[in-house]
């Protein structure tokens, strides 16, 4: 009987092993598109926070998307989320397969990006972060840029947030947004803005408020300081608040115009509010507006983004196009 040397039964074990691996469907280090797939659901499901949030974000039912995480736990042969009466949350394998993707998906964008700059040629998706209710102030330059943008690059995915002026920033400078559009010019010098347009902030009162109902003459400085103030941000001044500001009692933050509104309807607060937002409160009863000495505020908002290659040419088209708007 012949006996295989050590070397043999070595490379043999192997061969078994490997052999069992294929047939298991276990992950060996090519990149298939339909691993792919299942890593993007992974990764929609998991910044939702579970299958039930991530059934409108992915068009598949509950059922469906179970599939796809089992088969991709099957696929990495790894626990990545636990699920069930307790809710759902990543395991410690699931964070660190999440970080892998979205260094993945990083990567596949800048490789579409560069293609689309040799091309000349925009595809993609082009994530931009609007500071909230930037609506209310009608049809502004961004509105007519992104209606020319999309108009001529039906290719772009155009993925538009909303968010606090701070959320915008920060989205900016950790490379969640492209672009973004907000109250605070970046002083860095690989950050560039654009001026757009300025707002008009008017100081109001709620219906129950004991201002509501006093005559205009009988509102003095002192009386004014006298009230709980909702803090006003630093962006925002002009003359005559620089003047006064001093004086003011702040009692409450509220960055948000829908947060800030809800204070000031408690009755037991005044604040600056965008005239546009305001007006139909007014015109409904709801609020009431101060008309101290013609006190307002003025912000300005501008168009930020980083210059990098992956989102160069996106942006600088975009960027070309809300310059001719303005």
């Amino acid at each position: 009987m012949t006996r295989s040397s050590p070397a043999t039964s070595i490379r043999s074990a192997a061969l078994h092993r490997s052999r069992h691996a294929r047939r298991a469907g276990s992950f060996q280090g090519q990149i298939a598109e339909v691993d792919l797939r299942m890593l993007r659901v992974f990764r929609t499901v998991a910044q939702r926070g579970g299958f039930a949030a991530a059934e409108i974000a992915l068009g598949k039912s509950k059922s469906s998307i179970s599939v796809d995480i089992s088969a991709l736990e099957h696929r990495l042969n790894v626990r990545l989320c636990q699920r069930g009466r307790d809710g759902f949350a990543l395991t410690a394998q699931g964070r660190l397969v999440l970080d892998a993707m979205e260094q993945l998906q990083a990567s596949i964008n800048a490789f579409q990006q560069r293609i689309n700059a040799i091309r000349g040629v925009l595809t993609g998706r082009f994530c931009l972060y609007v500071t909230d209710n930037t609506q209310v102030h009608g049809e502004t330059a961004i509105v007519r840029a992104i209606e020319t943008f999309t108009t001529r690059h039906r290719g772009v995915f155009m993925d538009v947030r909303s968010a606090s002026t701070r959320e915008v920033e920060c989205a900016i400078l950790n490379g969640q947004a492209a672009a973004g559009i907000a109250l605070y010019p970046h002083a860095s010098p690989h950050d560039r803005n654009t001026v757009l347009f300025t707002e008009r902030l008017n100081l109001y009162c709620g219906a129950r408020h004991p201002l509501f109902t006093l005559a205009e003459t009988d509102i003095t400085l002192d009386v004014l300081a006298a009230q709980q103030m909702i803090e006003v941000s630093d962006v925002a001044s002009s003359p005559g608040w620089d003047r006064i500001r001093t004086r003011m009692t702040f009692s409450a933050a509220a960055e948000n115009v829908d947060a800030r509104v809800l204070l000031i309807r408690t009755g037991n607060y005044i604040g600056f509010l965008p005239e546009p937002f305001a007006r139909p409160l007014v015109a409904a009863g709801a609020l009431r507006q101060i008309l101290f000495d013609d006190l307002h505020l003025t912000t300005t908002f501008h168009f930020l983004d980083r210059s990098v290659p992956e989102t160069n040419l996106m942006v600088e088209t975009f960027r070309s196009i809300l310059e001719n708007e303005c």
